[in-house]
Order: C-alpha cells, then structure tokens, then sequence
C-alpha cells in the first residue's frame, strides 16, 4: 500500500529552512508511529509532500495504519494511491478507465488533476481526455463538474503517476516536535485534556503534571486520560508524567486561608510547583486549561495574580472558548467520557470565592501558609514515562487472570471507545461460533456489569490490555469474582 501524504498548509509558507525541518520532522514522526505495525515501513520526501510505502497486507494492519496517520501532527490529508511511471495521454485514460470503470456506473463524474514538474501537456488537457473517455466508454451519468457523485483524482509528479483510490482527512497542525516542549498541569477533566490536545496539534512536545488532591482512584483515572491522549495522538516522542501529593497543601489552604481567597491562593501554590516541576524537565512553558470568566479564579484580575508567581511562559489555548466549545472539542478527539468520569476535585473549595483578588490581601493570607509543605510536595513528586504507567497498572491489576484465547463458555467484553471500536471491530474472534460479544465503553463498565449475568465469565478487552486490567481490578474490588483479561495484543507479538 502506498500513501500520499500531504502537509498542513501552514508549513509551506514557511521559509525554505523551516519547511525542510518540519518536513523531515514530520517524516521522522511518521516512521516512529508506524513501525509497530511494519517494520519496513518507508517514509521519503523533502518537499510537497511525503510517501508512505508499506508491503503489509492485512487488512486488519493497514486499518490501523491509516488511523494513525489520521492523528498524526502536520498532515493535512493523506491519499491511497497507486503509483506508475508516467505513459502517455492513452496510457493515462487507459489507467483510468481500469481504476473507475466499475464504480462510475450509474453516477455523475468529474475529473481532477494536479500536477507537478514540466510536461508537453497542461492539467486542464489530462483532465479532458480523461473525462471524455469515461463518458464514452463507462455507463456514467455525465460529466458534472459542481457536486459529482465521484471525483476522479489522480496526481502528476514528473515521471510519476499517481491513481487516487481514496482521500482521508488528517489532524492539521505542526509536526510534533518541531516546537520545544511544555508542561500541561491536567486534572483529567475537558478543560486540560482538550488543551493538552490544542498544544499538541501546534507541535508541542506535551509533558503532563498531576496534583493529586483525590486519592490514588482519581490519580490512576487522570492516567488513563493521558495514556489515551498520548497513544492516539503523541506516541512518537517519550514524555513524563509528573505526579505532586497536594493533599497536604490543601489541607494547609483550608486551615490557615479566609474561605474567599483559597482558589486563588491553590492556583498559585500549584504554579508554583509546576515551575520547579518543568525546570527539572527543562520545560519553558506551562499550558493550562484556563478559560476567560469561567470560574473566579479565572477572571482577567485573578489569572494576572496567580501568573505573578510564575517564571514560566503559561499558554492558556482555551482562553477565548466557552465550555460547550471545549465539551465539543473533548467529543471530537475521544475524551468526553473519560473526562464526564473524573471528579473535580479543585473546583469547589470556597462557597464564596473572589472574583476581584487583591494583591496585598492575597499577600496577607499567603503568609499565614507554611511554605515548607508546598516544598515536601515537590520533593514528593512522582516522574514517571509515560509507557511506566502501564506498571501502575499492572500493580493495581496483579491479581488479575489474562488470557490470550477465547472459550466458548466466556463473553468477551469490548471497553474501547466507541470510535477505536467503529476503525477496528473485533473481527478476529466473531468467527469463534458461540463466542458472544458485547460491546460496553469502559466509563460504563462498572454500572452496567452489575446487570450482567453473575453465572458467567467475562473476559475484557482493549488494544493493549492496559485499561482492561485496570478495570478488571477495579471490578474484582468491589468483589466480581468472573472477570479476566483477553490479551490479543501480545499474543499477535509473540
């Protein structure tokens, strides 16, 4: 299978030092995210575009390799495409007519060709010989050139000819990589997953900062979201997670700070943190998920407070959004229902916060706080690599069964997102006679499991088994005993 893939408009009218770094960044990205499915997967090109040459042919492998060019950085569409050298102008209809003959018939047509390099002959004249020749000689419709049924598209590259099969749309945006990193401080909800996903799109290599103020339940399920965030969308660069123990700093808020200025004053303490945090990352830039007058700590008065006690430049992509905006961009990108799941835990600790705060009030209540407690929690704080997360996992998981086939007496349970679900159906057992499949999103496991029938074993599936072990275990906890792990990931490595 060969892709043509094409870059996000914005790069080209870089300078041509510029272009040739993103370009090769973004070959560099591509080549990274897709040797889990082809080892010998080439990716070449400098300049117009990138070709994606792969000899896979399951289908199953090349599903999964277009979905993860779709969610790749930096490319604004990609083409399956066969590739020739170049014929002349009947060699051309001929491809033609052998490409689109079938699937014309009955339908409108128009054709469309791009071209690049010098020949004895113009787009507009491969477009109308062509076209008359499928007009001719299929049982199209016609020609129409506004709203076709079919758009016939092929792509003339100096020697080359391109037949397009089909076009799929990419993310857009930067290659990952080709800007510096930065810090995102997450709380699993939709404001800082879709801004940790906004600064990815722009090329940001996204680390994440957690403050737990929850437990060790929300800080496993702020996990999840980024391990969701950076296999789908970042998985071509190492980054860290960075977990900070801020019950104790709470706890000190809540003790010694008048009830009306306690957001202000945790949005601080947690900048604080986070600068310490992105130095010993060698991190620059802080993102967060601030929306303008969203909340009190977010009016223009109190954001230019708490970004007094930062060094670092703080991004804030979702400044100008309003909420539903930002529910419709976690919908997009697969994160609603994680986030619809994940408490909140920082944003209701005053009943009457300030809206106006003033820096010398803010001042007075800071110096009632013992800063050697905002100090033990950044000397607590977790780094881990992103890919470690599964080992918490696992921890959390090891008393689970895994299995890598399937019986008849078991149900499997898909728990992917409905999207993961709808690229790759589980295709590869429904031919097991007798295997019954049922198809329950993990953030309704827990309350649907409880209706299911206790006689029978369950056996839960995900891509990589990650967040099926976890969520066997948490079911196993609340004392489901037919529950287990169906792991098809690493029997298909092994």
């Amino acid at each position: 299978m060969l892709y043509l893939v094409k870059l996000f408009p914005e790069i080209t009218i870089k300078s041509r030092p510029v272009r040739r770094r993103f370009i090769r960044q973004l070959r560099k990205n591509i080549r990274a995210v897709l040797l889990e499915f082809d080892e010998e997967v080439r990716v070449t090109g400098e300049w117009d575009s990138l070709e994606v040459e792969t000899y896979c042919t399951d289908q199953g492998l090349l599903h999964n390799i277009s979905n993860r060019l779709s969610y790749t950085p930096g490319i604004s569409q990609f083409l399956e495409v066969d590739k020739y050298d170049l014929p002349n102008m009947e060699g051309i209809m001929r491809l033609a007519m052998q490409h689109h003959a079938e699937s014309l018939r009955g339908k409108t047509f128009a054709v469309r060709c791009k071209r690049t390099g010098k020949h004895v002959f113009k787009s507009v004249d491969v477009e109308r010989c062509v076209g008359g020749e499928l007009n001719r000689c299929t049982e199209a419709l016609g020609v129409k050139l506004e709203n076709p049924d079919i758009t016939v598209a092929l792509e003339i590259r100096d020697d080359s000819l391109f037949m397009v099969k089909r076009k799929i749309k990419g993310l857009g945006g930067f290659p990952l990589g080709c800007q510096d990193a930065a810090l995102s401080l997450v709380s699993g909800g939709f404001d800082s997953s879709v801004s940790s996903f906004l600064g990815i799109k722009r090329g940001l290599q996204i680390h994440y900062c957690f403050f737990n103020l929850g437990g060790k339940a929300h800080e496993l399920a702020v996990k999840e979201v980024a391990l969701y965030l950076w296999m789908k969308y970042h998985s071509s660069h190492r980054v860290k997670f960075v977990s900070v123990p801020f019950e104790a700093v709470l706890e000190e808020i809540l003790c010694k700070v008048e009830d009306s200025q306690m957001g202000v004053i945790l949005k601080r303490m947690m900048l604080r943190a986070a600068d310490q945090v992105a130095a010993r990352l060698g991190v620059n830039a802080l993102v967060t998920g601030d929306s303008v007058a969203q909340v009190s700590s977010q009016t223009l008065q109190n954001m230019a407070l708490i970004d007094q006690v930062s060094a670092s430049l703080i991004l804030r992509p979702l400044s100008t959004c309003n909420k539903q905006e930002i529910i419709d961009i976690a919908r997009k990108i697969g994160t609603e229902e994680f986030s619809r799941n994940v408490p909140e835990y920082c944003a209701a600790i005053s009943r009457k916060p300030t809206t106006k705060g003033k820096p010398e009030r803010i001042e007075r209540e800071e110096a009632q706080f013992d800063f050697k407690v905002l100090e033990l929690a950044i000397e607590q704080a977790r780094f881990q690599l992103i890919t470690e997360i599964e080992k918490d996992f696992n921890h959390v998981s090891s008393d689970v069964v895994v299995v890598q086939d399937v019986d008849t007496s078991s149900t499997v349970i898909d728990i992917r997102h409905p999207n993961d679900m709808q690229i790759s159906p589980l295709n590869s057992i429904r031919h097991n006679e007798g295997t019954d499949i049922l198809t329950i999103p993990f953030y309704q496991l827990r309350t649907k499991f409880t209706k299911l029938d206790s006689t029978k074993r369950y056996l839960l599936y995900c891509d990589k088994g990650m967040m099926s072990r976890l969520h066997a275990a948490h079911l196993q906890d609340e004392g489901f005993t037919n529950v287990a792990v169906l792991d098809l990931f690493n029997k298909h490595r092994s």
